[in-house]
């Protein structure tokens, strides 16, 4: 048994959820915080069987797609300065998948 630590900004878990189940994948989910821009992120707990980490990961593959975003920049020094926008890259996931030794629900 395999756990699947999912970590998805908060635009995308609600799409990533609603495939999940229609697919038959139970999650937990807990709602984090990013280091980069300190946005909303959401960390999905999925526990599945080893046969079924390829599916789960082409589900969150195909959900949470990496895409361009166009943010303010703004200076330190000038907090009430906004500067010329600039381009990042949002969206994607942080996957993470261990070995489970034991699994109990109670």
């Amino acid at each position: 048994m395999k756990l699947v630590i999912t970590v998805v900004e908060d635009n995308d878990v609600a799409f990533l959820m609603e495939s999940l189940v229609k697919n038959g994948y139970k999650a937990t989910k807990l709602a984090s915080t990013g280091g980069f821009l300190l946005q909303g992120n959401t960390t999905l707990l999925i526990g599945v069987e080893d046969h079924e980490v390829d599916p789960v990961l082409e589900i969150i593959r195909s959900t949470c797609a990496p895409r361009k975003k166009i943010i303010p920049q703004i200076a330190p020094e000038l907090p009430t300065a906004i500067g010329v926008p600039v381009e990042i890259e949002a969206g994607g996931a942080i996957v993470f998948v261990i070995d489970v030794n034991q699994f109990w629900r109670l």
